[in-house]
């Protein structure tokens, strides 16, 4: 694709996002993406490969339920390892958009790092711009969250269900609402309980410590 094309895409400044040499790139991107969407469920290895073809960088261990939702088909993603997303994650990956290793993704959660401007005279102008998303590792984004663009999470997150996530997110922390805002550290209670007052039985919280820690 026109460097000075993908250039304008990962500048951060506004720009006309259309091209006929930009939409022969995505449409390619989109095909492969519609490959894996029709994959049947004991195709694994077919959905592997198709991941390492369409992601900038995929680790090892990812799985992602069909169907998956992603602008540019993953040409600019780049997750870690043994990440995972349950049915309808959209990735807006108009620019980069990163994700660490074990971070889990609940049903019709979006990442979008493509805007347009508030000012509807640039809107008729079909202008946009583009920010970079980052997800740290060990998270798990609620169900149906919403992350915007430049949005930074840190490690070790929990994002609630429906959230908006419109600003940075600190490492540790469990944070809710719409706007997202963090409420309590993670931790505490959070490793003798998994549930409102269910407690984790104790072999497998030394399991998981044991692992967690290695």
């Amino acid at each position: 694709m026109d460097p000075n094309y993908e250039k304008k895409m990962h500048s951060g400044e506004l720009y006309m996002p259309y091209s006929d040499e930009a939409m022969r790139v995505q449409n390619a991107c989109q095909e492969k993406l519609y490959d894996y969407n029709a994959t049947r469920p004991s195709e694994h290895e077919k959905r592997r490969q198709l991941l390492k073809e369409m992601f900038a960088e995929i680790g090892e261990g990812c799985y992602f339920e069909p169907p998956l939702h992603i602008s540019w088909g993953g040409r600019q993603c780049h997750f870690g390892k043994n990440v995972y997303a349950n049915f309808n994650l959209t990735l807006v990956d108009d620019t980069h958009i990163y994700v660490g290793d074990n971070t889990m993704f609940a049903p019709n959660v979006v990442v979008a790092s493509a805007g347009h401007p508030t000012n509807p005279a640039l809107r008729n102008q079909r202008l946009q711009f583009n920010a970079t998303v980052r997800i740290g590792k060990n998270c798990w984004i609620g169900a149906g969250a919403v992350i915007v663009p430049g949005v930074t999470i840190g490690d070790d997150v929990v994002i609630g269900a429906g959230s908006v996530v419109t600003r940075d997110i600190p490492s540790g922390v469990v944070a809710v609402g719409n706007p997202c805002r963090v409420i309590r550290k993670a931790g505490g209670r959070d490793r003798e309980y998994y549930f409102k007052d269910r407690p984790v039985p104790a072999e497998l919280l030394r399991e998981a410590e044991d692992e967690f820690d290695r």
